[in-house]
């Protein structure tokens, strides 16, 4: 059940977030566009219910559970991202404004902004290892909660590659061809301090 929910949760996702953007740019109903993209955390909520409920009634505690804890502190650690990433797109593509800028490609530049996606990542590891020990306090028997201790050490395993992952940048900067002008660094370093 908790695996279908995950997928549904999903699919809920991209379905609201694709109205949500319809809405704003195509009808031209901006705040019905926004309350469609505000009710995307709800999605979130119903699968942490649906979880709880689920070990509630005596579920064994499994890898979808784990999952569906991940995929919570996924949605906080970096949907705020895609959302805003994707509204950025379909404003141009729809709304006349400006091609978003893409992220920086070389230099301290890039590495901050490797940083803040690693602060998303550790932010989402945060939350699903909460959410995991809390399933754990709720489950209440350590001989059936060996799974979500598993899931907990994941997702710190995660933030822990994607922290070396980012900190590689720092140490070994990506620098620009010699053929690029000077001219493309500088807006990489105005384009990471937005």
């Amino acid at each position: 059940m908790i695996v279908a929910l995950i997928a549904a949760c999903e699919i809920g996702f991209w379905v609201l977030l694709a109205a949500g953007l319809a809405f704003r740019y195509l009808l031209r109903m901006p705040r019905t566009g926004l309350a469609l993209l505000l009710c995307e955390p709800l999605l979130e909520v119903v699968l942490l219910v649906a979880t709880a409920v689920d070990l509630r009634n005596g579920a064994e505690p499994g890898w979808a559970h784990g999952l569906a804890a991940l995929y919570i502190g996924y949605t906080v650690g970096h949907g705020h991202r895609t959302v805003k990433w994707l509204d950025g797109h379909a404003a141009h593509r729809f709304g006349g404004v400006p091609k978003p800028a893409g992220p920086p490609r070389y230099g301290t530049a890039r590495a901050r902004y490797e940083t803040k996606l690693w602060l998303g990542t550790l932010a989402g590891a945060a939350v699903a290892v909460a959410l995991l020990q809390l399933a754990v306090w709720y489950v209440g028997d350590a001989s059936r909660t060996g799974t979500l201790e598993d899931w907990r050490f994941m997702a710190l395993r995660i933030a822990g590659i994607h922290g070396v992952v980012a900190l590689a940048y720092w140490i070994w900067p990506k620098k620009a061809p010699a053929g690029e002008s000077r001219a493309g660094t500088d807006i990489d370093k105005e384009r990471a301090g937005r």
